[in-house]
Formats: structure tokens, sequence, C-alpha cells
């Protein structure tokens, strides 16, 4: 399983929008231009290069080397680095991002369409112990996945996973 970190108030800040949870996926396996990210989000790209700085600074995306576009403008694409996979959130911490990461999952799907949702619903029983066992091996699993290299043209496959109580 990956070695967390505490995230710092920075990387806190940072994860506390959906919009730039949504740049980080987007940019994760393939590097986006600021504009391409913007065409994707459906957002003005003034709005956007907000995002992609804060993510920069908080070392969540890396600029890589410059290009030019189509019509030989400058362009800089961005990848995401990975380290928010890496990072531990505590108490309120967690309570913070919960609204975005929310909201950045409802987009993602409202963008690729409710038919192509794979979903389900389950309650279990467990005790505490089993309760801690069951989220170490989910999270075993995305860790292996999460390490694998990238192979080109396979399907990108998003995964959002939620505890809480079934009452």
């Amino acid at each position: 399983m990956t070695v967390k970190r505490d995230a710092t108030p920075i990387e806190l800040e940072a994860l506390g929008s959906a919009i730039r949870l949504r740049i980080i996926r987007l940019a994760y396996q393939r590097p986006l231009t600021n504009k391409e990210i913007a065409e994707r989000l459906d957002k003005d790209p003034a709005t956007t290069l907000h995002h992609v700085r804060k993510l920069v600074a908080a070392g969540f995306l890396e600029a890589l080397p410059v290009r030019r576009g189509n019509r030989g403008a400058k362009e800089i694409p961005y990848r995401a680095t990975g380290v928010s996979w890496g990072l531990r959130f505590r108490g309120d911490e967690r309570v913070d991002l919960a609204q975005a990461m929310l909201q950045a999952y409802l987009g993602e799907v409202s963008d690729a369409g409710l038919g192509k949702l794979q979903q389900t619903r389950l309650v279990v029983q467990v005790d505490e112990a089993s309760r801690a066992e069951l989220m170490e091996r989910i999270g075993a699993v995305l860790d292996e996945y999460v390490q694998r290299p990238i192979e080109p043209g396979a399907e990108r496959t998003a995964v959002y996973v939620a505890f809480y109580p079934g009452e």
C-alpha cells in the first residue's frame, strides 16, 4: 500500500475545488494545455488558468516544455504529477475536501453521461476492525492500479469510492 503523508496547507487549499480536482484527473494520463482543459470543462480559459497556476504551485501539475500550437502560438502543456494520491487527510481536512470531491464526481459523471456509469450500492454490517480492513483492502487495490504503467490507447476509467453509515 502507498505510504501516505499529511497534506500541507497549500495542498489542502489547492484540492478544495472541484474544478481543480477535475483538472488533475484530466491531465493525469496525457498533458493538456490550458486551452484544452478549458474546452473539456466548458470553462473560460482565464478561469482555468487561475486553477492551473494553483495546482502547479502546490505541485499537483507540472509544466512541460513549451510547444507550438496549430497557428504557431506558444502553448504550455501540463501533466498531473500523481502527488495527490500520496496524501493523507485527517479529521476536518477530510470534511473540507468531501464537498469538492463529490462535486468533481458529479461533474465527471454528468459529462460522461449516465449511460456510461457502472455503479452499485451495498451495505455491509461489520465491526470497526473489519470496516478498517475493508477500507485498507480497497485502498490496496486502488494503489496497485495507480502504480501500473500507463498503457497507450487503453480506455481511461475513473473510480469514486465513498464509505458512509448505511443506516
